[in-house]
């Protein structure tokens, strides 16, 4: 298995299913995940630092098995505004 280290773009849903099938740009390399793919989507956004782990395929994307997102996922972000909004009241 191959890892990547990379800023993610351009996110997108291919194919809504029981399992989502989603791509994304690392770095310019076409991306896809489809293991943990809504867990993906709640934890990256645009512009992250991410490291994925996976291999290619015949059509040249790399295929994401598991990924870790650097520093504060998406959810974190969002929870801890939440959190500064409701103190402000």
């Amino acid at each position: 298995m191959k890892t990547k280290k990379g800023y993610v773009s351009k996110i997108r849903v291919l194919k809504m299913s029981r399992t989502p099938l989603v791509c994304f740009s690392l770095n310019n390399e076409n991306c896809l995940i489809a293991a943990h793919s809504l867990n993906f989507l709640a934890d990256v956004d645009e512009n992250m630092q991410v490291v994925v782990a996976g291999e290619f395929n015949d059509r040249k994307q790399f295929v994401v098995k598991k990924y870790s997102v650097i520093g504060k996922t998406k959810i974190m972000i969002e929870f801890e505004a939440m959190q500064k909004d409701l103190s402000l009241n």
